[in-house]
């Protein structure tokens, strides 16, 4: 049961997804501070001279019936840089460096059962003429 849990850990697609998680997360601090101080400026900018940038209220004076469209865009930014800094910084080096070790190795001997059959296989060809 050890030996499978530790099958399971090493396997190299749970170690890539543990990376890709600890590098998104701390790389989601970097991103969303770029898009709050940079991107959100620039999207309430657009929206106009509205107290709400880039929303509208549906209900005048009840805050929490604010429709905030720029948060949304914000949040779909963050998202899209989030992915291509994992997928650049992590999973095609990953797929990179497993195309080189596919591309060193020898072939596998078959297994046990293969070459018995291949075996009998040729005992067989050489019974009959």
């Amino acid at each position: 049961m050890i030996q499978g849990f530790k099958t399971f850990i090493l396997r190299g697609n749970v170690i890539d997804l543990a990376v890709a998680v600890v590098i998104g997360a701390a790389f989601t601090t970097v991103v969303t501070s770029v898009t709050n101080n940079i991107i959100n400026p620039l999207i309430a900018a657009v929206g106009g001279s509205n107290v709400h940038g880039l929303g509208f209220q549906l209900v005048a004076g009840n805050p929490k019936t604010v429709i905030d469209l720029g948060a949304v865009i914000s949040a779909l930014i963050n998202f899209v840089i989030v992915a291509a800094v994992v997928y650049f910084l992590v999973v095609l080096p990953m797929n990179m460096l497993a195309e080189r070790r596919k591309r060193g190795q020898e072939p596998a001997e078959p297994a046990a059962d293969i070459v018995l059959l291949q075996e009998i296989r040729d005992l067989l060809r050489q019974r009959t003429p």
